[in-house]
């Protein structure tokens, strides 16, 4: 009957133990709108992994891709509210919340991807991502999204002049939509995950995303022209709570999450680098036509709308970003 009774209490003992694991664990949701095999979500994995290893299994960091808990910009306003803790975005959607982003958005500001990091990286990054602090929100690092690219069912597109008429999904960006109204195409702001379907019925005629995101969406099924453009240099932002940050998490949590984060930003950063290498070849082979386009003419083209946005923008956040690539 001891026995028993001893086995009853170290049962009791360890059930009452796991429990108590269980409730300690601290389970992060982290949204985002892109397929499960893209940069996205295998840097997410890769930050789940360091922080899992790090906390002994304590914090959990659960993935919901391919906009499965809404739009990009629904995703930012559910880390704002407190309803989501954590989202990874294109920083285009946040000129909704700060214009502290904007500078990202004009065209062919990015030239030198490397001082580009280090100015991100930087006091000045630090200043952008400090804004969406007083919206409830502390952006914890600018990750990888890509050059973006444009695509097109209609038409090889290699000067300005091409893009007159055409139809192209835009995220919804002001600076985004003055720049291709400026090139002569018709802006079509839209969430990504109706993307795919107004592309296949030719609701739109083309769309512009990363290399790595044209792939992993499968757009070439739907896209006959690919235009290496480069036209807009697209960070990523890492969003999270700025309630849970604080308060839910403990001192020692945030000091570790700090360290994975910056681990897993260069870790993402360099995937993206080494996918995009083998994915011209890849979109060609499977059945894109690809287009080099005339740069030095779209870089000349899209000169009005430094000056339509230069004061929504800021003048010196412009020079300094400019400047820091020389």
């Amino acid at each position: 009957m001891k026995k028993v009774m001893s086995l009853f209490l170290v049962c009791l003992f360890l059930f009452a133990a796991g429990s108590a694991f269980a409730a300690d664990k601290t389970v992060i949701r982290v949204a985002h709108t892109i397929a499960p095999d893209s940069h996205y979500n295998k840097g997410l994995e890769y930050l789940g992994n360091l922080l899992a290893e790090a906390t002994d299994g304590q914090i959990e960091v659960q993935i919901f891709h391919s906009s499965q808990l809404g739009s990009e910009r629904d995703a930012i306003e559910g880390v704002s509210m407190g309803t989501l803790e954590m989202t990874l975005v294109s920083s285009a959607p946040l000129a909704n919340f700060t214009n502290a982003f904007l500078v990202f958005d004009l065209p062919f500001i990015i030239q030198d991807r490397q001082k580009a990091y280090a100015w991100m990286d930087g006091p000045e990054g630090q200043k952008i991502l400090d804004s969406v602090l007083s919206k409830g929100m502390v952006a914890l690092g600018i990750w990888e999204n890509g050059f973006r690219m444009l695509t097109n069912s209609k038409k090889p597109v290699a000067v300005p002049e091409d893009l007159n008429g055409l139809k192209i999904r835009l995220m919804e960006n002001p600076i985004h939509v003055g720049t291709f109204k400026t090139l002569g195409a018709y802006p079509v702001p839209m969430p990504f995950g109706e993307l795919f379907t107004a592309l296949q019925q030719k609701t739109v005629d083309g769309q512009e995303n990363p290399l790595i995101i044209i792939s992993t969406s499968k757009f070439a099924e739907v896209q006959k022209y690919l235009s290496l453009t480069g036209h807009f240099y697209a960070p990523a932002i890492l969003l999270i709570n700025k309630a849970f940050w604080e308060k839910t998490l403990t001192d020692e949590q945030r000091k570790i999450f700090l360290e994975a984060e910056l681990k897993a930003r260069h870790w993402e950063r360099n995937y993206c680098i080494e996918s995009e290498k083998l994915l011209v070849d890849s979109l060609k082979a499977q059945g894109m036509e690809i287009i080099e386009p005339d740069k030095a003419k779209f870089f000349d083209a899209v000169q009005p709308v430094y000056k339509e946005f230069e004061e929504q923008v800021g003048k010196e956040a412009i020079q300094k970003l400019i400047d820091a690539q020389k």
